[in-house]
């Protein structure tokens, strides 16, 4: 605590005291003991008053120390502040250098773009020309392989007639000394015609079987049994390149049997062929026939073959349900092969090792569902699109394998049934020709054809120039880009896209979007009970059923055809269905 005392004013009162004379008859000997008092208070006073100035001295020490302790840490500050804006400088320059280095790398990019564009026309026209040399060169093969085998077959024809001369002659001179050995002997006639009758038989048996040893035209001997021995098929040394040719295996499986009746080697075969050897092994131990895989459940597939991967099991079930209905699909001429290279012509390459892997073929295309896009590792909401209206490209062709345009023709003006039709190279071709080829390269793998241009309400312009990668500030390229656009894909179909983007609720299409499972909650599971297998709810792509009810409550239109093209020009406008959940 702090004592405010004034010690001028206390010795005037002491004073004051002492010239005063005694009151109340107060003797010498009181005063002088008050006096005392008053002297020993005041020597506690002072001795208070004391110990309050040292520690007030501690504390000023103590402020001074932290105030040399402050100004040394502000000293240090403002050392590492200079420090700071050295560095700072030396990056502001180094900035600049490496501005000036991107600037550089920017127009050598240009450069390199500008030449490898010119060494891509060069490839083509290499390519045209070497196109040209193999349809030559395979012409040529044929012309020879033809002359050959004409030759072959003069010098066989050829050496029968010489065996047939040789053999007829030997039988003659053998039957004409036995009948002049049977005359000289004395032989009836009779005897003598029935001798020349039998010899003449055995050199026509000797003649037939000798031709057919040679297998020359359609002379083989077609009514032999079963189990007959038969000569002129395969050789020993003939080795496995040609067990398994198309004419050995038509006459392993006859396909106008039914499949019930198939012996379990055909049905092994048949499993082989259709790209599912890996379950030959077990299915030999399981199957006695065909009917056995026609009467088997899917749980069967799993248990007695071995078949863990759904895909695997969903196209044996559809190829078992070919078989029982017996309707020909055209779907089903397209092999497992041929859809990897479709998905180049749609522009996904990246997902052929999975669709490989499944052995999707042309059938199940037609079959597959949102949760089998999501097994093959299709995730993309933009990519199940490009599948669907690719899909739907190949009914509307009624699965044609060539109807793909993969290169430019002589159109000028191509109208949008031509458009649809168009693969992602034809695409990017067509952004070389509208002066975009800078940005043509971007497109691989984005998904981008001529189906999902022209079917997909939502692709637009500015979607093709997010995939393009054209920057928002360019507003002229992207401007010229939507007028190339608009003319592509022509002026109805333009409207409809703007009318759709227009809308309330509209959610632009974006490469982010990602497609996610249904969430099934416990009210589901009955009518997943109910539902059959081949419900056409599920399907990417449903397939064009004529009369198809409504089911789950939607009813699915069946395909317009070209009059527009599909469900772009021919569809409810308040009804516009898209694949997978906006994001």
């Amino acid at each position: 605590m702090e004592y405010n005392i004034d010690f001028y004013k206390h010795f005037a009162w002491l004073k004051k005291v002492n010239q005063q004379s005694p009151v109340n008859g107060e003797t010498n000997q009181e005063r002088l003991t008050r006096l005392e008092g008053d002297k020993e208070s005041l020597v506690l006073q002072v001795s208070v008053l004391t110990d309050q100035v040292e520690a007030q001295g501690v504390k000023i020490s103590d402020l001074e120390s932290s105030l040399e302790e402050h100004q040394h840490k502000l000293n240090s500050t403002e050392e590492m502040l200079q420090q700071e804006l050295l560095s700072r400088t030396s990056l502001e320059s180094q900035k600049l250098n490496l501005m000036g280095e991107v600037s550089y790398l920017k127009l050598k990019l240009v450069d390199m773009e500008e030449k490898q564009f010119h060494g891509v026309e060069r490839q083509h026209k290499a390519e045209k020309m070497t196109d040209c040399k193999h349809i030559v060169i395979l012409w040529y093969c044929i012309h020879r392989y033809m002359m050959e085998l004409q030759r072959l077959k003069t010098g066989m024809e050829t050496l029968l007639v010489a065996n047939d001369e040789k053999v007829s002659r030997r039988l003659s001179k053998v039957t004409i000394n036995l009948c002049f050995s049977l005359l000289l002997r004395n032989v009836n006639d009779a005897q003598v015609l029935n001798i020349m009758y039998s010899m003449s038989m055995k050199s026509n048996t000797v003649l037939s079987s000798r031709i057919r040893r040679t297998q020359s035209g359609g002379l083989q001997g077609e009514d032999l049994e079963p189990n007959q021995f038969r000569r002129g098929g395969l050789r020993a040394t003939a080795g496995p390149r040609l067990t398994r040719t198309p004419e050995s295996g038509s006459t392993v499986r006859d396909m106008n049997t039914p499949f019930s009746q198939w012996t379990r080697e055909q049905v092994c075969g048949w499993l082989e062929d259709y790209g599912l050897g890996q379950y030959v092994n077990l299915t030999r131990q399981w199957v006695d026939n065909g009917q056995t895989l026609l009467s088997a459940r899917p749980q069967d597939f799993e248990k007695e073959m071995g078949i863990n991967h759904p895909l695997h099991r969903k196209k044996l079930q559809l190829a078992l349900r070919g078989f029982s209905t017996k309707a020909l699909e055209k779907s089903s001429e397209l092999g497992h092969i041929w859809v990897t290279r479709w998905l180049d012509d749609i522009g996904l390459p990246q997902y052929k090792d999975q669709f490989h892997e499944g052995r999707v073929d042309g059938r199940m295309l037609q079959y597959l569902t949102v949760n089998d896009l999501l097994f093959l590792k299709v995730t993309s909401q933009l990519h199940h699109l490009s599948i669907k209206c690719a899909i739907h490209v190949l009914h509307v062709n009624k699965f044609n394998p060539h109807c793909l345009r993969r290169r430019p023709g002589e159109e000028r003006n191509p109208s949008p049934s031509e458009v649809i039709q168009w693969s992602n190279h034809r695409v990017m071709e067509w952004l070389r020709a509208v002066d975009l080829a800078e940005y043509a390269p971007n497109l691989r793998g984005s998904g981008v054809h001529g189906g999902l241009i022209i079917l997909e309400l939502r692709f637009s312009s500015e979607t093709l120039a997010m995939l393009l990668n054209i920057p928002p500030q360019k507003t002229l390229l992207r401007r010229h880009l939507a007028t190339a656009f608009t003319a592509l894909v022509g002026t109805q179909a333009s409207l409809e896209k703007r009318e759709y983007a227009n809308a309330t609720g509209h959610a632009p299409l974006t490469t982010a979007a990602k497609v996610r499972p249904k969430k099934l909650g416990f009210t589901h599971f009955s009518h997943l009970r109910k539902r059959r297998p081949d419900d056409l709810g599920d399907y990417i792509c449903p397939i064009d059923i004529g009369g198809l009810s409504a089911m789950n409550g939607v009813s699915h239109r069946p395909y317009a055809g070209v009059r527009g093209l599909s469900p772009i020009l021919d569809r409810v406008p308040e009804r516009r269905e898209q694949v997978g959940p906006k994001s």
